[in-house]
This record gives C-alpha cells, structure tokens and sequence, in this order.
C-alpha cells in the first residue's frame, strides 16, 4: 500500500488549491492519529512498565544516541554512495522516535516483556517530540531545515503532543467505544498514514523529486537501509546480553531500540522541511519501514521457538517443588 501511494502521487500529484486543501487535510489527519494513539494507552500499562528504568534507559540510548552515532559515523561510506539530499534523509531517520503499534506487536509475538514495551515504545514518541527536533539541527544541514530546533519543538508538540495528551486525558469516556469499533479505527489509522505519505510525496514530485534521485543511488539506498537495520538489531541484542537483561527484556530491547516510526516521522518532517526536499528526506524511512516489519517479524518468530522449544517444554512439564 505504501509503495502504490509512492506510486500515484509520482504519476498524479496535486497542485495549487488542491494541494493546499490537501495540506490542511492532512493537518486533521494527524491531529486525528495520535490523539487516538493517546486514548489508546492504558495508565495501567505505563504504571506496569515505568519502574523497568534499566530498560528505558537502554532503549533510549539505541534509539536517540547509538542511531544517529551510525548514520554520522558511516559518513564515509554513506554519502559518496547516495546524494546529499537521500544522506540528510538517512540521518534524518536515525534521529526518529520507536514505532509504538509494531513494537509492542513483535514483542507479544516473540514472547518478551509487554509491559515494558508499551511503556518504552510511547515514552519514545514522547521524547522524540523534544529530541528528534534538537538531532535534526544538531546533525542535519541547516539549509534543509524550515525552523530553527526550538521552533520546531514547538510546532511538532502543538501537533502531535497536544492531541496525544487529549486522547489520554478522554480515555476513561472513550476506551469502550473504541474498543468496539478497533477493527474499523485501525483501517482508519493505516489510511490516514497513507493519506500523509501521499500528500508529502506529490508536493515533492511536484517540486521535481525523481529527477534529482539516480537509479543506483535508490539501489543503494536499499542497501544502506538493510545496513542500518541489520547493525541496530545486533547491536540491541548485543547490549542487552552485555547488561544482563532477561530474554523477555532482551526481546523488548530489540524491537523497541531497533525501529523507526513511520506514523512520527513524516508528520514531523512536514514541520521540519521545506516541501520541495521532504519527499526525499523521507524516501529512505520509507524504505527502511517495510522492511523493519518484514525482517523484525522473522526475528519474532525465531524469538517465539525458542521459547517453546524442547527445553522450555520440557522446563514447563517438570513438576514444580514444595
């Protein structure tokens, strides 16, 4: 569905009124998406996960400091192999908050620690608010950037945190009715993520946005991506083993250190870039998500055999001492 969005904003991308009706569409659109990303977490989970701060403390160190230390520190490697403009969009990535939604769901699947993970997962898109902001300027080209950080801080809190905020404060009055109608508001969620993909990508056809990008450098780009995952994931577990986390905390460490939100990363590129570089700054997230889901759950399910595999059967089976 991503790639088919990509598609028909590169063949029939808006313009004039139409995209600046779009523009403010989309503004509702993500207002919409995390306020009910709010009324989705539970003050029970936060409160279950919280006392965990090893734990917290290492993702965020994966997520905001070991992440953009590979994208600046592969420099070398990166930037001769892809243009500027996909290099800002690689560091870009590696300044995003975790996925909430995915992680949480891989860490169910490969049996790790929930609680942790919901708790983990949302404080990221929390601190990304204030963190990915300060990054961006930090690492990226003050020419690709439409506000300073502080300003952008502001505009993205107004945004994302201030609906987020309302969901939860409302979640005792709504949680029924969405607990209801959660098949429906999940299809509703996954189309508006489409709906900003397509509105950030026809404003950068437009602006000429495949004309700038060669072949091999989106060959590359693909590989560099696979690159990223692959070295986060393995430094994830490496570090937990390192630390002495459990198996269920390791498996929370992974999935919550080792991804990047694609629902937090393009709203906050429309507050952070020009609309003639955001299509391409956001290209390599683009790639890089699917492709976290589609590695992440093998992973997942590697992790759930293990954990049901003849020894932890047999452990379960053994009888248990008075």
């Amino acid at each position: 569905m991503l790639a088919a969005t990509v598609l028909l904003a590169s063949f029939l991308p808006v313009h004039g009124v139409v995209a600046l009706g779009l523009e403010w569409v989309t503004v509702g659109v993500i207002f919409f998406l995390f306020f009910l990303h709010g009324a989705k977490l539970s003050r029970q989970a936060i409160w279950a996960g919280i006392s965990h701060w090893r734990l917290h403390l290492l993702v965020t160190a994966i997520t905001f400091v070991v992440f953009p230390l590979l994208g600046w520190g592969l420099r070398p490697v990166l930037e001769p192999l892809l243009t500027p403009d996909l290099y800002l969009g690689v560091l870009f990535l590696c300044t995003l908050p975790a996925t909430v939604q995915s992680a949480v769901t891989l860490t169910a699947v490969a049996r790790g620690n929930m609680p942790a993970a919901i708790c983990s997962a949302s404080g990221s898109t929390l601190m990304g608010i204030v963190l990915t902001p300060l990054l961006v300027g930090l690492l990226l080209s003050q020419t690709a950037t439409s506000s300073d950080p502080l300003q952008a801080m502001g505009r993205i809190a107004l945004q994302l945190l201030l609906p987020f905020a309302l969901g939860h404060g409302l979640r005792p009055w709504i949680s029924p009715f969405l607990q209801r109608h959660a098949k429906r508001l999940k299809g509703l969620d996954q189309s508006s993520i489409l709906l900003v993909v397509y509105s950030a990508f026809s404003a950068s056809v437009v602006a000429g946005l495949w004309s700038r990008i060669p072949l091999l450098a989106l060959v590359a780009l693909v590989l560099v991506c696979g690159l990223l995952l692959a070295l986060s994931m393995g430094l994830s577990a490496w570090l937990a083993r390192r630390c002495g986390f459990s198996k269920e905390d390791e498996i929370t460490i992974v999935f919550c250190g080792a991804q990047k939100s694609l629902v937090s990363g393009v709203p906050m590129a429309k507050v952070l870039f020009e609309p003639s570089v955001m299509g391409v700054i956001v290209l390599p997230l683009m790639i890089f998500h699917p492709m976290q889901l589609m590695v992440s759950a093998w992973v997942a399910g590697r992790y759930a055999r293990h954990a049901t595999g003849p020894e932890a059967l047999a452990e379960a089976a053994a009888p248990t001492k008075a």
